[in-house]
């Protein structure tokens, strides 16, 4: 090996080791967001309601899987809930994610873990149900993130 080569490979090498460093540091940063996106939709949801909380973490072309059927766009998401009483006090929506991802391009991710679904009637009777959510979430133009299939 000629002493140009033995210059230029730790160089190299440098380099590549810097850049695995800022994409790891990039997606970090990306799961980060999409958590904090995550608790506060779940606020939000707490506080204000789950239609609210729906409405305004859904991108415009969102999909809901409800029971059988699915839910295409934010509009249709919106006519969903008025069908339903999604009001703080009487439902309540709880979840906390357990798994985060991000693609290597930092436009798309997901998260998944359980969820708990609590209704009380006018008796005051409260029923209750568990599942396992799954969230894609889409990185809008303005930056925010935007779940589009829940």
């Amino acid at each position: 090996m000629n002493k140009l080569s033995l210059f230029l490979l730790p160089l190299f090498l440098g380099m590549f080791a810097c850049q695995t460093d800022d994409k790891k540091t990039s997606t970090e940063k990306w799961k980060a967001e999409i958590i904090a996106t995550e608790e506060k939709f779940a606020e939000m949801a707490a506080r204000e309601g789950i239609a609210k909380a729906f409405l305004t973490f859904a991108a415009d072309d969102a999909v809901l899987m409800r029971n059988d059927s699915v839910i295409i766009g934010k509009k249709s998401i919106q006519q969903s809930f008025k069908n339903t009483n999604s009001e703080p006090g009487s439902v309540s929506l709880t979840w906390q994610p357990d798994f985060v991802d991000v693609s290597s391009s930092g436009d798309l991710g997901y998260t998944y873990g359980k969820y708990v679904y609590s209704v009380t009637d006018s008796l005051g009777l409260k029923t209750s149900s568990k599942g396992i959510f799954h969230t894609v979430w889409k990185r809008q133009p303005d930056g925010k993130w935007r779940f589009v299939w829940d």
